[in-house]
């Protein structure tokens, strides 16, 4: 008879944990919870892979079959996706009833069969395990702890009794032995064992014959070779005896598969107590380091074992460190990784003397049982229980430990899950504050210092910041420790450059440093003082990604500074050094880029003196930046040049705009006010004056009232074969000319225009009696305080105010 029971889980992460808890319901209600704890381990691992693979809604029965001998229990997981290959973690897919290849780590130990089978719609995994003992009537009740009715006759029970020695050869072979395989004693003998079993490796973790020969005791089922040829169904548990190598033999007692019970052992009552007892630590509110010692005082408890350790990675490489243990520990803090350690299935070492005695000599060991942690596909750490006597563990000891490894990794696994993601969070808001508070830094002294104080105190005690400039010197730019009253004698303990190497240890901190780089290009160092002798391997990779931002930052410093001395002095070139002295006049100025950080724009003036009369010009070149700069140092040197050479007003600006037109590039014009002053004796001056395009410049008179005096002319730049003309008028003492750009003029608050309604001569008409500076300044506020924003244009603006007459400056 049969009994089925089935449910539908959905391809979530939640669908193990519903797996998990609806095969326990089913094996209690069945009364068969001697094997719940392996069944539902083996569940846990099908559905998780299932739902990882395929990633459908999956379908799991459970199938208990009573009328086969010996009864068996099978769990069958489907998925919906045939074509689609359901892989247990680290396993090639397996065809059909297949088997062979790579499964999961318990599989081959805790399964006696598990395949894949294909339906036209679905693709199953399933797993069987034999109930060797259990019939239809012990489902009803507790499960015996031996078989109620044999599961095959006793007069065909034959126990062969086979010894081999350290080599693996047949040296005693009894008459059962015979009757069993029919293999006479005389052919038997000297045999290698290899030659008369057929051992089943069911996965790429499964022990094989030479690990069964290395372990002092061991059962579990196999298949031997018939003298007829045939593969005999067996079931094999074995006893190594020890002394020297070449007297090492081990006893072997061979029953058939059916006749299993005789050596095999029931339910370990005390393993499952064990394990109900580490699934309740870890379903507690304890901390992980709690949740470790206690699982290590429980292993520990439950008997067989001298010591027991909890090994988990550590900061170095090659080493463990000692969690948590019980029992006769040796109060180890680290222990280092061996062979031993770095398989990923359970080990049994049956005498440390012989096979790793610096590992038995640091446990104080002779034999080791251990299961690996394994976490994300990676071994984070070992399960050990350690014996001072050779010889002490057998199979089922691994089992049991793996039992509990499995539930320690899922809980280390949750932890450093939660660590990681609160790592995360904390570098990317570390790096976060860095790159803000590095953003649009150009100084680097201001970087090295905030280098420093980003460090201090979060990750080291003190921190020094050494700059390399484009000559390859070093020099220390700054210094910061954790108490600010050590600063001055920590900048004295340093070295003032890098040349010598880095810094040497200055007290307990350990010195560590960092390259500040670009490419291949260095640009300064970074070095720490920590407490702590040893630097986490995250930390190490924070500081790099850190020092990265850091170098970047001083590599654009570098350039900005460089590109903006450049500039400097380019931009320098553009404008005149100072203004001429203008004897009987009094003149200021007012220059504003619009640009940020720019010293020349596309406006631009110019006030010189020639052969005992004063020039004076304002511009607006088209554009802005470097473009509009190199029109603006053109058209400033042009008119310098052709005033000496004696041209008249007029015929600057024609030959300026021939020279525009020149160069044949569109877009290049500009406007231009240029004018001469010449003193006259009763005061004031003679200003003859030309406007191209140009906002026309405005005379505040002595006595009140203000006029325009330039008639507005063609832009330069424009038109060729153009001519230009001048414009004469005097400019009386006290009378004030100013001259301004269309940033003046045109400077806007929404829809309006400071110069609408003529704006401009109404403020000028309030500045009488004002000095040059003083009209200058109040145009320049108002201009300021026109509109909110700040202003989008280069503002330029040059005012001239008739003083004394000559004679009266002389005298």
């Amino acid at each position: 008879m049969s009994r089925v029971s089935t449910k539908a889980l959905p391809g979530t992460p939640q669908a193990p944990g519903a797996a998990r808890l609806f095969v326990r319901e089913t094996l209690t209600e069945w009364h068969l919870d001697h094997v719940a704890d392996d069944v539902v381990l083996l569940t846990s691992e099908l559905v998780t892979n299932a739902v990882v693979h395929a990633g459908t809604a999956i379908e799991l029965t459970c199938r208990l079959d009573t009328a086969r001998t010996p009864a068996a229990l099978e769990i069958e997981v489907d998925d919906l996706h045939p074509t689609r290959t359901i892989a247990p973690r680290d396993a090639k897919p397996m065809d059909g009833m297949q088997t062979s290849g790579r499964g999961l780590a318990l599989t081959s130990m805790l399964a006696d069969a598990w395949g894949i089978t294909y339906t036209r719609k679905a693709k199953r995994v399933w797993i069987r395990i034999e109930l060797v003992g259990c019939s239809e009537e012990h489902t009803a009740g507790a499960p015996a702890s031996a078989p109620a009715v044999a599961a095959a006759p006793l007069d065909s029970l034959h126990v062969a009794v086979v010894v081999s020695d350290g080599a693996g050869r047949v040296t005693s072979w009894n008459s059962e032995a015979e009757a069993l395989l029919g293999w006479p004693a005389k052919e038997a003998m000297a045999m290698p064992l290899e030659e008369l079993v057929a051992w089943r490796e069911h996965g790429a973790h499964a022990m094989t014959l030479p690990d069964v020969l290395t372990m002092g005791r061991w059962r579990g089922e196999s298949r031997m070779r018939h003298r007829d040829g045939r593969l005999v169904p067996v079931y094999l548990s074995h006893l190594r005896i020890h002394g020297r190598f070449q007297d090492h033999r081990t006893i072997w007692l061979v029953v058939a598969s059916d006749h299993r019970y005789v050596l095999s052992l029931p339910s370990i009552p005390a393993r499952r107590e064990t394990d109900q007892r580490i699934k309740d630590v870890f379903s507690s509110g304890r901390t992980v380091a709690e949740q470790l010692e206690t699982a290590a005082q429980i292993v520990h408890a439950s008997g067989g074992s001298d010591a027991v350790y909890i090994l988990l990675t550590g900061q170095e490489d090659g080493w463990f460190t000692v969690a948590a243990a019980a029992g006769d520990a040796t109060g180890l803090m680290r222990v280092a990784v061996t062979g031993i350690f770095e398989q990923n299935a359970p080990s049994i070492v049956d005498d440390l003397a012989v096979s790793d005695a610096t590992l038995g000599e640091t446990l104080r060991a002779r034999s080791l049982a251990c299961a690996p942690l394994v976490a994300g596909g990676e071994i984070v750490g070992q399960l050990v229980v350690t014996a001072a006597a050779p010889g002490r563990f057998e199979g089922d000891v691994a089992v049991s430990l793996q039992h509990v490894a499995e539930r320690l990794a899922a809980a280390l696994e949750r932890e450093r899950q939660v660590e990681r993601e609160r790592a995360l969070r904390g570098r990317l808001a570390f790096l976060a504050e860095a790159g803000e508070l590095l953003a649009g830094v150009h100084d680097e002294d201001l970087i090295a210092a905030l280098t420093a104080r980003l460090v201090v105190p979060k990750i080291a005690t003190w921190a020094a910041v050494y700059l390399t400039g484009l000559s390859g010197a070093s020099r220390l730019a700054h210094v910061w420790h954790a108490e600010e009253r050590y600063n001055s004698a920590l900048r004295k303990a340093l070295p003032l450059s890098m040349s010598g190497g880095p810094p040497q240890p200055l007290g307990r901190e350990s010195v560590v440093s960092f390259p500040l780089r670009t490419g291949d290009r260095p640009v300064g160092t970074l070095v720490l003082g920590r407490a702590e002798p040893i630097l986490p391997r995250e930390l190490a990779s924070l500081l790099d990604d850190l020092c990265r931002r850091v170098a970047l930052s001083l590599h654009s410093a570098m350039l900005y500074s460089r590109q903006a001395t450049t500039s400097r002095v380019l931009q320098r070139s553009l404008l005149p050094l100072q203004l001429a002295a203008m004897p009987g006049l009094e003149s200021a100025v007012v220059y504003e880029p619009a640009e940020e950080d720019a010293h020349v724009g596309g406006d631009f003036y110019d006030l010189f003196s020639v052969a005992g009369h004063w020039c004076f010009a304002l511009g607006d070149v088209c554009g802005r930046g470097p473009e509009a700069a190199a029109v603006t140092g053109l058209a400033r040197h042009a008119v310098r040049l052709l005033a000496k050479e004696r041209y008249a007003v007029a015929d600057i600006l024609d030959r300026l705009n021939r020279t525009l037109l020149e160069e044949e590039q569109e877009g290049r014009f500009l406007s231009l006010l240029y004018g001469e002053l010449t003193p006259l004796p009763r005061g004031g001056a003679l200003c003859t004056i030309a406007s191209a395009g140009h906002p026309p410049p405005l005379r505040l008179r002595s006595a009140g009232g203000v006029d325009t005096v330039a008639t507005p002319q063609l832009l330069l730049g424009i038109q060729d074969n153009v001519r230009f003309f001048d414009e004469t008028f005097e400019l009386a003492q006290d009378d004030v000319l100013l001259c301004v750009t269309d940033g003046v003029t045109e400077r806007r608050n929404g829809d309006r225009l400071l110069d609408d309604d003529d704006g401009l001569v109404k403020l000028l008409a309030t500045c009488g009696g004002l000095s040059a500076h003083g009209v200058a300044e109040r145009v320049r506020q108002a201009v300021e305080s026109f509109a909110a924003d700040p202003s989008q244009d280069d503002v330029a603006m040059l005012v001239i105010k008739a003083k004394q007459a000559m004679s009266a400056i002389r005298a």
